[in-house]
């Protein structure tokens, strides 16, 4: 029977003809489509082949009882309404058909309008149950839909970053998506193939923690895993319990998250946090130690070697303060909140001055500087400053690295759209695996000959970050013992 329609299908069972036949004419003059059995065998067989909305059933017949004709017809067809019709109705038989899944009582003998009326009831019934059944198989064939190949949402989770993976409460896959594989190392994955011993122990061990429980706790259990050795690949395994409505463990949902790049952070921000108290904690040291020795009368220092010491921890303090200043700047690059006034800026002029205040530290190791610049080099629009922050940090370097009586070669000149400058120093040099991590913040070459040799280890990542800040490139070259290369390209035109 259509919802949507009041004509139904009833079947009336009863060995008495006239009762039979008055009840079936009624029922047709209101419109149902109406049949009869005179026994309850022919009931039996009528009510079992067809599925009837209504069935009316006399409870006393000379073959079959009434409660067992109600029983086998609600055994194949549970949702037709089944009344009993009776003048023998007792409590105990009230019970028992209730309990068959009769819907109600008709007393004999009834009147046409108590007939009608309880046959309505039923037909009410009847299509709120096939209401409720369409509503389920709805409910039904959406989450096979969802299932399917073909469904929105099963198309959008096989295409998120993140990994999902659905075991059953049998250890038993039965959903995926192609991150989980690829996060897991694994592409042998199967739906319906058990799983748990082919996952991580980590993630193994949460589950069956999970399938193992007596009662379900809607908690997720994280774990995180290095899936490929040197921190090259690390997840973070969710695993929550997915429960029935009965509230039962249906199974487990597992999402995998791909958190390298957070462990990669955490990481620098350890080290960054270590070198730069290593960087803190030295000069501290020495400062500290000159003052006390200052302050110590029973050493009866002299003005002269106070004066020395001072000067020392002078020297000392002023290398904090390098180191504080390089660090705001970084800083200040990363943030992008440094302040900047962009002008036009003549590279040339800037490298004559630049050699002016290094002049003291060139002389004193009798370096010779070699200089070729371009007549007319076109300016280029950047900050005044960062520009002679540049400059300093890497001819410094070319003194500072460079050996007795060496040499410092400097080249500018106009490459297409850039102002191309060389910095050559005939100095330490580096070895190939020094020459990697050369931009990396507090980075220093660490071998025999640069013993001795102060430094933040900051220059030339500040010197990277300004050059790429005006989208320039910088490059190394270097050959150990012998001296290396910067070449710098800085664009003529920013636009």
């Amino acid at each position: 029977m259509s919802v949507q329609n009041t004509k139904a299908s009833i079947l009336i069972i009863d060995d008495e003809k006239g009762l039979r036949i008055g009840t079936q004419r009624l029922l047709e003059d209101e419109g149902h489509d109406v049949q009869t059995a005179d026994c309850g065998e022919e009931g039996i067989r009528l009510g079992t082949s067809i599925e009837f909305d209504v069935a009316i059933i006399d409870l006393k017949m000379p073959d079959i009882d009434g409660l067992d004709v109600l029983k086998e017809i609600k055994s194949k067809f549970p949702n037709t309404i089944c009344f009993i019709a009776t003048a023998y109705a007792s409590y105990d038989t009230a019970i028992e058909s209730t309990r068959l899944g009769a819907f109600g009582y008709i007393p004999k003998p009834f009147t046409p309008e108590e007939l009608i009326y309880q046959v309505e009831q039923g037909i009410k019934q009847r299509r709120l149950i096939l209401e409720a059944e369409r509503l389920k198989n709805e409910r039904e064939a959406n989450l096979l839909e969802l299932a399917s190949e073909k469904s929105r949402l099963n198309t959008i989770i096989k295409a998120i970053s993140d990994g999902v993976l659905v075991i059953n409460k049998n250890g038993e896959l039965v959903y995926f998506n192609y991150a989980a594989l690829r996060f897991l190392n694994n592409g042998n994955f199967k739906i319906g193939d058990t799983v748990i011993e082919k996952l991580p122990t980590e993630i193994s061990e949460i589950i069956d923690k999970i399938i193992k429980k007596d009662k379900i706790l809607l908690k997720t259990y994280s774990t995180q895993i290095e899936v490929l050795p040197n921190h090259e690949l690390i997840i973070e395994a969710a695993c929550t319990p997915v429960p029935n409505p009965d509230g039962t463990l249906a199974g487990v949902v597992i999402i995998l998250s791909n958190i390298t790049q957070f462990k990669r952070i955490e990481l620098i921000k350890s080290q960054f946090v270590s070198m730069v108290a290593h960087e803190f904690k030295t000069p501290l040291a020495a400062v500290q130690g000159f003052i006390n020795i200052i302050l110590d009368d029973s050493l009866g220092l002299d003005r002269e070697k106070q004066k020395e010491y001072l000067s020392r921890s002078t020297v000392r303090l002023k290398s904090l303060t390098d180191l504080v200043n390089d660090l705001l700047d970084i800083s200040r690059m990363e943030l992008k909140t440094k302040q900047r006034e962009i002008e036009d800026v003549q590279i040339s002029e800037l490298i004559k001055n630049t050699l002016q205040f290094l002049e003291f530290e060139i002389k004193k190791k009798q370096i010779i500087v070699d200089t070729n610049i371009q007549e007319n080099l076109p300016t280029i629009k950047a900050d005044l400053n960062e520009i002679i922050r540049l400059l300093i940090n890497l001819i410094s370097n070319a003194v500072k690295y460079n050996k007795e009586n060496g040499s410092i070669f400097i080249i500018a000149h106009q490459e297409n759209n850039y102002v191309c400058l060389k910095i050559r120093d005939t100095g330490i040099g580096m070895k190939p695996e020094e020459k990697d991590h050369l931009f990396n913040e507090f980075y220093r070459a660490k071998n025999e000959k640069t013993r001795g040799i102060s430094g933040t280890g900051l220059g030339l990542s500040i010197v990277k970050k300004i050059v790429e800040s005006y989208y320039g490139k910088i490059e190394v070259e270097s050959v150990f013992g012998f001296g290396t290369t910067f070449t710098i390209h800085l664009p003529i035109n920013q636009n």
